[in-house]
């Protein structure tokens, strides 16, 4: 049960209590209608007072739904940390060592905005890293946009080698020889800026997540400075994947 759903809960109960008591007060839709009901049933009166006032008071479904979210937070929150640390030893295969801090896993979410109120766009909801540095530059791709927005164009995974395209297209004319002659997917949609702003992340790796009813509502996306040779396996796709299923049974809750 979600937060909504646990809110929504506790307000119809409460309100159908309220109801009931005030339809009896003023005697709604009709005394004899009052009469017939409560004749042999003297209880029911106090019933319906009783769950107003814990309903009103302690908000139960809301409660145990709190307590619920903290303990299903702490499992995914270990989920992840687990996931990430896989992704971590696989990445240890890389010679020269990443630096510190260079593999990421971000969490992406598809949401509408005022720019983009059909559509949408993905918001990376969160990241791990082993450090803050270097930061996690502000991107909200729209679908088709960067390789989470390929991910979210195809509704599959994505994999992404950028190092070639980085060593090559040093210059915007190459960059729109390049487009015309391999078309605009083959950097990812991006503009020339939006290439020079993300080249120094050069291995990309995305899945998606799904809803129950099997549609896109998100992705998992992982990312290095290089080594892509190292990490494109289907251990790491595997670990994305598992990631990515539980994160969609949980509707982002716990992220």
């Amino acid at each position: 049960m979600s937060r909504k759903t646990a809110k929504a809960a506790d307000k119809a109960i409460l309100l159908t209590a309220t109801l009931f008591l005030a339809g009896k007060a003023y005697n709604v839709p009709s005394k004899l209608f009052w009469d017939d009901l409560l004749t042999g049933r003297p209880y029911l009166l106090l019933v319906v007072l009783v769950v107003a006032g814990v309903f009103g008071a302690f908000t139960p479904f809301e409660s145990w739904q709190r307590r619920s979210f903290v303990d299903r937070n702490v499992m995914m929150r270990r989920r992840v940390l687990s996931t990430f640390g896989r992704l971590l030893d696989i990445s240890a295969k890389i010679d020269p060592p990443l630096d510190t801090g260079d593999l990421a896993l971000h969490v992406w979410r598809k949401t509408r905005t005022l720019r983009h109120p059909v559509q949408g766009v993905l918001k990376r909801l969160s990241s791990y890293r082993m450090s803050s540095f270097p930061a996690t530059r502000s991107f909200a791709p729209a679908r088709g946009i960067g390789a989470v927005g390929l991910c979210w164009q195809h509704d599959r995974e994505v994999r992404f080698d950028v190092a070639p395209l980085v060593e090559h297209l040093t210059d915007p004319a190459k960059y729109e020889d390049h487009v015309t002659r391999y078309g605009p997917e083959s950097v990812m949609n991006l503009t020339w800026e939006e290439f020079q702003a993300l080249r120094h992340r050069t291995a990309l790796f995305v899945t998606p997540i799904r809803s129950g009813r099997n549609k896109f509502v998100g992705c998992v996306s992982v990312d290095a400075g290089r080594g892509y040779d190292v990490l494109n396996r289907r251990e790491l796709l595997e670990e994305m994947t598992n990631l990515g299923m539980a994160i969609g049974r949980e509707d982002f809750e716990c992220t």
